[in-house]
């Protein structure tokens, strides 16, 4: 036999099907938490005055709760029983679920504990070719001996580019100097580096110490990472000193530095902490260079995250 349905018929049927649904999700906006926990204590308890006293309120509220599900599940849900209550059937059955939603909602609540040990994940940084040399082999070193599970991306640092990336989730943490990063983003210092005037180990200018005014005149490298230029870091301290470097040669890259620098006549301030190096050695001067900040940055909606805390304390412990 074949059974055909009108098209009156289904309309009918997806009628009601819509009614119920709406009467559903009216009965869901009906039902709060606090009922959950009402219907929880008392299926423990089986006594209103208990209960009230458990949850510090009147025997009056919970009876007002206790109404509000019966008319919810248009059922009576507990009989007076002498001085307790006996559960009816769908109370009883109601229970278990509850019991479940009321934990899953305590899970919600409660954090997940964070061990670098047991986390899987990945973390993408963003690091200047300064910090991928300073800071990074010893940083990751750590990360994999205490957190094996862990993946990391390893990217870069575009400066015009790492706010939108943080924002987007592209980007976890950027590893730059501070006059890079844009002021809307939150960053922690991790230390200071100074700069030391180096120059080929094979340099006539070794076993001289040399002023000011002879560093500014000589022919120089400069590390240009953000845009090509003639340009570097220190060139408005040394008009400062009333000076202009003899700027010839400019770099992207810090580790392009100790190549160039092996094979010419040039000098260059070159990071500490990049030291030493078997291409380039240090000229004895007479005076002191300025310091710069390395800095750690991330957006402010990973503020609160395990893993990008954990990883920031790791970076300020460990490079300091």
């Amino acid at each position: 036999m074949v059974w055909t349905m009108s098209v009156g018929q289904a309309t009918a049927s997806g009628y009601r099907g819509g009614t119920a649904r709406i009467r559903r999700a009216g009965r869901l906006n009906r039902l709060d938490l606090k009922q959950l926990r009402v219907l929880q204590a008392l299926l423990r308890e089986r006594n209103l005055s208990r209960v009230a006293a458990g949850m510090g309120l009147t025997q009056q509220a919970i009876s007002e709760q206790l109404r509000k599900l019966r008319e919810l599940f248009d059922d009576r849900l507990f009989l007076r029983q002498g001085n307790g209550m006996t559960a009816t059937p769908l109370a009883l059955e109601l229970g278990e679920r509850v019991e479940r939603i009321l934990h899953e909602i305590e899970a919600l609540l409660s954090p997940a504990e964070f061990t670098p040990a047991t986390y899987e994940g990945v973390v993408t940084l963003s690091a200047t070719d300064y910090a991928m040399q300073a800071i990074l082999p010893a940083f990751l070193r750590e990360v994999r001996q205490q957190a094996p599970l862990l993946k990391l991306i390893v990217q870069p640092f575009e400066s015009d580019q790492v706010e939108r990336k943080l924002i987007s989730g592209e980007l976890d943490l950027a590893l730059s100097f501070p006059d890079f990063l844009p002021a809307s983003l939150p960053y922690l210092t991790l230390f200071d580096d100074r700069h030391v005037c180096v120059a080929s180990p094979c340099s006539p200018l070794h076993g001289r110490t040399l002023s000011i005014g002879e560093i500014a005149a000589l022919p120089q490298l400069v590390v240009s990472p953000s845009r090509a230029a003639l340009k570097g870091s220190h060139d408005q301290w040394f008009a400062e000193q009333g000076l202009e470097r003899h700027i010839v040669i400019s770099v992207p890259t810090f580790k392009a530095a100790p190549d160039v620098l092996y094979t010419t006549d040039l000098i260059a301030f070159y990071p500490a902490r990049l030291l030493p190096n078997p291409k380039v050695a240090p000229l004895t001067i007479d005076f002191s260079t300025p310091t710069f900040e390395v800095a750690v940055a991330w957006h402010p909606r990973t503020q609160e995250s395990a893993i990008h805390r954990w990883m920031i304390e790791k970076l300020a412990r460990g490079v300091s």
